[in-house]
């Protein structure tokens, strides 16, 4: 058997072209050369190519590195080889499996400044930086209108253990609040890449309206309702306790008044885009929320979910009643719902996604594999597994790899 000791790094750069590659690794088969690891990245057609190579002895390296030379001359590129320990090399093979996470940094636009921060912290707290890969399509040198809304992302896959998780997890929290941005950590494992179930809060979250304010405006006790909504969004007051004082203010209100809400409700930005992309990937969806059954079914019938659980609210005679019938969907029930549901798909929990904003949504976010604190309340947004704040809903998307060429 030919001894295999000899290790050379090659890297290649040069105006990206197709056959490169191709006319590369065909003169390293020529020389019966093995690959122990190989990486390429094209940035603005420029592309960087690296290889190990494990050379036999007996395969005249001085040949291989002379035809590699002479190639990379025709194709215009800069090589360079540099030779690899035997010794440095079995070290970095220890290292394989070892725990890895996956950073997203999302934004409006991505500045150096963003990517260093996020470098720092990452470095300050013992993870190596394997790879990092923008998400995101190109965004426009052109200032957007007022319309328009961009979106950036990059990821990074990082190699190690924090020392201190929760040390790492307010860095990462304070650079976003500082720079205006969101950070997301993952650990990178197989459900990372399996997850088959997302379930959505509705108020304040697949909508940017919080409905029972809107019926107490209808009602004329718009000031009451939203005071009561605000404290316990805030986790200050017991949801049920504050839900049923909140309907008993809309005794009288004309079932008229729920179309007329419906008509002017406003989806949250990207949720159609990320419901339908879902959708496309087979994903299951559904709707938990402490609203109203009449509203969720609405945006069930238009965007598809599969499943919905809310509230009913009582009406005889065509007037509200102010009174709640049946099981209260709280923070306690949309976590039984989570679980219930993925069961009954033949889901692990590790599977799921959940997204909210209030605090009723933290017992859901906290069981599911993803826990998506969305534009949410301080409280919420720090007790949450991840934040996102400034993009809009489809910026999921990019938590679970997404890219914007998959776009289905």
């Amino acid at each position: 058997m030919k001894s295999m000791n000899e290790i050379i790094l090659m890297t290649l750069s040069g105006k990206d072209r197709p056959g490169v590659t191709a006319g590369i690794t065909g003169i390293l088969a020529n020389f019966n050369v093995n690959i122990l690891d190989i990486g390429q990245a094209v940035i603005h057609n420029t592309l960087s190519l690296g290889i190990l190579i494990q050379v036999p002895t007996d395969s005249g390296a001085s040949n291989l590195l002379r035809d590699l030379l002479f190639r990379a001359h025709e194709l215009d590129m800069h090589v360079r080889f540099e030779p690899v320990d035997p010794s440095d090399y079995e070290q970095w093979v220890s290292g394989q499996g070892k725990s890895r996470h996956i950073i997203t940094l999302l934004g409006r636009r991505i500045s150096a400044l963003h990517i260093a921060r996020v470098a720092e912290i990452a470095a300050s707290h013992g993870l190596n930086i394997d790879n990092i890969n923008r998400l995101s399509g190109r965004v426009s040198l052109e200032t957007p209108s007022n319309t328009e809304k961009t979106k950036a992302c990059v990821e990074f896959s990082v190699r190690g253990i924090p020392a201190d998780a929760s040390a790492l997890r307010q860095a990462f929290l304070q650079a976003a609040s500082d720079y205006e941005v969101d950070i997301a950590f993952q650990h990178d494992d197989i459900f990372r890449r399996n997850r088959r179930l997302v379930v959505f809060d509705m108020d304040s979250t697949l909508i940017e309206a919080e409905v029972i304010d809107e019926l107490a405006k209808e009602a004329g006790v718009g000031d009451q309702v939203a005071e009561i909504t605000e404290a316990a969004m805030r986790g200050e007051l017991d949801f049920n306790e504050s839900f049923r004082k909140r309907v008993a203010l809309l005794k009288g209100l004309d079932v008229s008044a729920l179309d007329k809400i419906a008509s002017r409700l406003k989806l949250t930005e990207g949720a159609e885009t990320l419901v339908s992309q879902l959708k496309a990937l087979g994903f299951k969806t559904a709707i938990l929320s402490g609203g109203f059954n009449y509203f969720a079914k609405g945006l069930q019938q238009h965007l598809g979910f599969d499943y919905v659980y809310a509230n009913e609210l009582d009406i005889i005679d065509g007037k509200v009643t102010g009174e709640v019938t049946g099981e209260i969907v709280n923070g306690e029930r949309k976590a039984q719902l989570l679980r219930e549901i993925a069961e009954r798909e033949g889901l692990r929990l590790e599977q799921t996604i959940a997204v909210g904003d209030g605090a009723n949504d933290l017992p859901m976010l906290s069981i599911a594999g993803l826990g998506i604190a969305f534009r949410a309340k301080p409280l919420v947004r720090e007790s949450a597994k991840q934040a996102i704040s400034t993009l809009g809903l489809d910026g999921i998307l990019y938590l679970i790899g997404f890219r914007d060429r998959d776009g289905i």
